[in-house]
């Protein structure tokens, strides 16, 4: 099997922390030269360093606030220009903030949509063209499991979430004749900032310690346990590789078989 990614380029977005720094280290381990997207550049240094010492290469750090989808546009393309076409896309943002859709605040869907599929849309317009020509293209989009079945309590996640997924199916059929394949992880609970934050928060809520709301998560999931970033990272790998060329338009849950639906 074909999972050698040593000629290509790969842009991560979120690579300064959790799943998406997973995905970079994955990446740069199957040879790929990694670029690395967000908005925390002392955080991207720090990952930087880590796999260029670990791995030999030269890696690019890659700062924008995906609030602002033009600065978003301005750094890749001034990447693109630098270091050559992308091969590799991996988008993966922070989800938004916790709560029911009954409540949330317009203004909380319009950010939500530029952060995500907005800029999204940016970066795929930015890097398609050098996908084209080299008839090698990989657009991996990291969401949630909520695109088949909505977490309760996270409303507008749930809904931009599922935006992200209608989006990414049109792109695949678009997309598909010039060798570009487009696919979808959905993690279930992975032990990130994010997870521990949303913990915090409906222990709060209920007035009972974190351990307990832990506890009822996990005995949800069938394999009894919250994944590693890493094991999401192992599956982006796969459909970013070679190996994976006639696999697009999938909904793919990485969550222990939590997800009740088919």
């Amino acid at each position: 099997m074909n999972i050698d990614l040593g000629t290509r380029r790969a842009l991560v977005c979120g690579s300064s922390q959790g799943i998406g720094r997973a995905v970079a280290t994955e990446l740069a381990a199957l040879g790929a030269e990694v670029g690395l997207l967000a908005r925390d550049g002392e955080a991207l240094e720090r990952v930087r360093r880590m796999l260029d010492e670990a791995r030999g290469q030269a890696h690019r750090v890659l700062v924008a606030d995906f609030r602002r989808p033009e600065a978003v546009r301005s750094v890749v393309m001034g990447f693109l220009a630098e270091s050559g076409p992308v091969h590799i896309l991996v988008n993966n943002t922070g989800g938004p903030p916790p709560g029911p859709a009954s409540e949330a605040d317009p203004g909380a869907y319009l950010a939500a949509f530029t952060q995500h599929l907005v800029c999204n849309q940016v970066l795929v317009q930015a890097v398609v063209p050098g996908m084209k020509a080299a008839a090698y293209g990989r657009i991996i989009n990291i969401i949630s499991t909520s695109v088949r079945q909505p977490i309760r309590g996270l409303g507008v996640s749930n809904t931009i979430r599922g935006a992200v997924a209608s989006w990414a199916k049109t792109l695949a059929g678009e997309l598909g004749p010039f060798g570009i394949t487009v696919n979808n992880v959905l993690p279930g609970s992975t032990k990130t900032g994010r997870l521990a934050a949303l913990f915090e928060g409906r222990a709060q809520t209920r007035g009972v310690p974190v351990c307990e709301i832990e506890a009822e998560e996990r005995a949800a999931i069938p394999l009894g346990r919250f994944a590693e970033p890493e094991e999401l990272a192992s599956a982006v790998a796969f459909l970013a590789s070679p190996a994976a060329a006639y696999i697009s338009g999938v909904n793919l849950p990485v969550d222990g078989g939590r997800t009740q639906c088919l």
